[in-house]
């Protein structure tokens, strides 16, 4: 038990050195690391920054879903031959559904037909799926389409998980490092920004949908009136002064783009966003100019008309420009829009907070003052209790903290205030190993065994009580860790990876430590 081959004293040795190694980059500059260098972050708590939490808006996904079936309705009783009349055509919200009174209760069927047709298949578990809409039929021809349970759950599940990536992908596109992006809870997104101290820009990159279609713009409306015509909507300008009669049908998607670049016009010097769509959205822009020349194409961002420009000339390269009065921080914080793609929902911030450097400072100095107290009252507690073998854990103490730091390191930790008190209590805990061994060698001591058996009884028989307690307590951490929220997360890792460090620096360096100094002086009584 206490005899160690060269080869098992080098790889404990290089362990401890392979730690200090993956330590040393956190006191060094990040500007003088090669490439495979880690470093821990420092957490909001610590650095400063801005704390948002958004909340996706699932209403406005009924909503949108329940006009793309009136459209449906629409288009398809008016293509109809011989073409279906109907009266009371509505969408309630409320109660999510569509409604309509067919006049020849006779057709009703064929209306039925066309929203079956219009339905979206979503999962239903198992790998099945099912309809969206359940459609009914009664006998005076009235036809009722409702949005099911499973479509509203299944597409706000989605929604959040889009709206992630698209969230992470925006807030890359700004160049803010090491920021955290989480979903909480059913329909929430947690982001945290370290060092942004002004989060304004950010809210209004992350608050817009930038969702961009494009419109024939309905010429023959009264933009007096105080209702568009069926199939024709309102929408402002985007300065809000100009009122368009836009066409409720979507000619081509903003979905279909692939680039989106801020730039200069040539010729008046203005910024201006350039875009090109991939192949579908390509052929579909060149066939609507081709078909439109002449007329007015509205390009819509968020309900709102950026340009209306009138079409001159087919488009058939699948490029075009954006113009809209636009300054150098417009362009390109729309071009960063269209480029990380629309949100399926709007998101609204539900929370937010601002901390200061100066107090992430203030933090960072407590924290490094409560770490050096707890370790200097740790050192001379064990030193003085258990003289020698006290020593020689205050040294696996010190090799702990340093494997446990590299570890942080490697893996990317985002170190918070929880978690500096997650390293301050292994400090405490990571020497009951010792305390044990230390205990057990004493009793052995007593009992008249000789210093090596003495040694090697203490080590033997308090390892199961040590591997029992360090498993109940990662058993814990892991609880905290899967139902926790992110401090109590970022405290969870941090005790769990201490806990496995502790038990082999207790049991292995130690043990090293003890057996070399042994063979070395060859004592007759244990100095315990």
């Amino acid at each position: 038990m206490m005899y160690f081959a060269r080869w098992k004293a080098l790889a404990v040795v290089g362990v401890c050195l392979f730690g200090m190694l993956l330590c040393v980059p956190n006191v060094l500059p990040r500007s003088v690391l090669p490439d495979w260098a880690r470093q821990i972050n420092l957490g909001l708590d610590l650095r400063g920054g801005s704390y948002l939490l958004l909340e996706v808006d699932t209403s406005a996904m009924v909503r949108e879903r329940l006009e793309s079936l009136v459209d449906s309705v629409r288009r398809g009783t008016a293509s109809a031959n011989p073409r279906i009349l109907y009266t009371g055509l509505s969408a309630n919200q409320e109660q999510r559904r569509i409604t309509l009174r067919v006049s020849d209760a006779g057709r009703a069927a064929d209306v039925a037909r066309l929203l079956r047709e219009a339905a979206i298949a979503v999962p239903a578990g198992a790998g099945a799926t099912q309809p969206d809409i359940e459609v009914t039929t009664s006998p005076d021809g009235t036809v009722t389409a409702v949005l099911t349970e499973v479509a509203l759950r299944a597409k706000a599940s989605g929604a959040v998980e889009q709206s992630l990536e698209i969230v992470r992908r925006r807030i890359d596109e700004t160049g803010v490092a090491e920021a955290l992006i989480a979903r909480q809870g059913q329909n929430r997104i947690l982001v945290q920004l370290p060092g942004v101290e002004d989060p304004a820009r950010i809210k209004d990159l992350l608050g817009r949908t930038a969702r961009m279609t494009f419109h024939l713009v309905d010429e023959t409306a009264n933009l007096q009136a105080p209702t568009p015509p069926a199939g024709t909507m309102f929408l402002p300008g985007d300065r809000g002064q100009e009122r368009y009669a836009v066409r409720r049908r979507v000619e081509v998607d903003g979905a279909n783009l692939t680039d989106a670049r801020a730039g200069q016009d040539g010729r008046t010097g203005e910024w201006v966003v350039n875009f090109a769509f991939d192949s579908v959205g390509t052929r579909r822009f060149a066939e609507i100019t081709r078909q439109n020349v002449g007329r007015p194409f509205a390009i819509v961002l968020d309900d709102r008309v950026i340009t209306a420009p009138v079409i001159r000339e087919p488009i058939t390269g699948g490029r075009g420009q954006i113009s809209g009065s636009f300054d150098v921080r417009g362009a390109n914080d729309l071009s960063v829009l269209l480029r990380a793609g629309a949100l399926p929902a709007p998101l609204t911030v539900v929370e937010e907070r601002t901390v200061g450097p100066e107090l992430g400072a203030d933090a960072i100095r407590a924290g490094l003052l409560s770490l050096a107290a707890g370790t200097l009252f740790v050192f001379l507690y064990m030193g003085l209790a258990y003289g020698f073998f006290g020593w020689l854990a205050n040294i696996a103490l010190v090799a702990n903290v340093i494997i446990m730091m590299g570890i942080l390191s490697v893996i990317g930790a985002t170190l918070t205030l929880p978690g500096i008190a997650g390293i301050v209590l292994t400090l405490g805990t990571a020497l009951d190993a010792n305390v044990l061994i230390n205990e057990r060698i004493r009793e052995e001591t007593k009992l008249g065994r000789s210093p090596i058996n003495a040694l090697e009884a203490g080590f033997s028989k308090a390892s199961g009580t040590i591997m029992d307690s360090n498993l109940t307590n990662l058993i814990a951490m892991a609880c905290l860790y899967a139902f926790g929220s992110g401090p109590v997360k970022g405290f969870a890792v941090t005790v769990a990876i201490g806990t496995v460090v502790q038990m082999y620096t207790a049991t292995v360096v130690v043990r090293l430590l003890a057996s070399i100094w042994y063979r070395r002086r060859r004592p007759q009584t244990l100095p315990v």
